[in-house]
């Protein structure tokens, strides 16, 4: 996924992207992601005059635990994808947009363009931070650690104000 800047705005190429990266690397020690599967990439690569535009969808299987119960959740996640990119020394984009515009321009410093940190830092952000096994997840019990979706325990789950601890056998008769 690396292009050459100058001859892709120069020659206003353009370049399909479609392709499956492994990401295994980018979970490894990771301990909100057990383990992924391959990174499907479909970008469109698109140069124009004085900038380089890459637009699609990055779509990844993911396995976490649930962030309630611990149970392994399974998601696919699609993600889309745009950037734009320009040289460094380029004058021309300044000229065709506004400033808040050119700040969403990424600076290229070198004639290769290499696209995979970009796609990979995509996915990592992309990742749910919480993610739920079903919205109706009771969790696990705080005292025993039962699963309570499973079944329940006769815990007592009764929260008491450590202030006011003292006061509870006060009016126990």
């Amino acid at each position: 996924m690396q292009f050459h800047v100058q001859e892709t705005m120069s020659k206003a190429l353009k370049t399909s992207i479609d392709q499956q990266l492994d990401v295994s690397a980018l979970f490894k020690g990771r301990a909100d992601a057990d383990c992924a599967g391959p990174l499907h990439v479909s970008l469109q690569v698109t140069g124009h005059e004085g900038f380089i535009a890459a637009d699609g969808v990055l779509a990844i299987d993911l396995e976490q635990a649930c962030s309630r119960c611990l149970e392994p959740v399974r998601s696919h996640i699609e993600i889309p994808f745009s950037e734009m990119f320009k040289p460094a020394d380029t004058t021309f984009v300044s000229e065709q947009f506004t400033e808040d515009e050119i700040s969403d321009f990424v600076e290229v410093e070198s004639d290769k363009l290499d696209l995979e940190p970009y796609v990979n830092e995509a996915v990592e952000l992309s990742i749910p931070y919480a993610p739920l096994c079903s919205e109706q997840c009771k969790g696990l019990c705080p005292s025993c650690g039962q699963n309570l979706n499973q079944q329940t325990c006769g815990c007592d789950t009764g929260k008491i104000d450590v202030r006011f601890a003292a006061l509870k056998d006060l009016f126990k008769e």
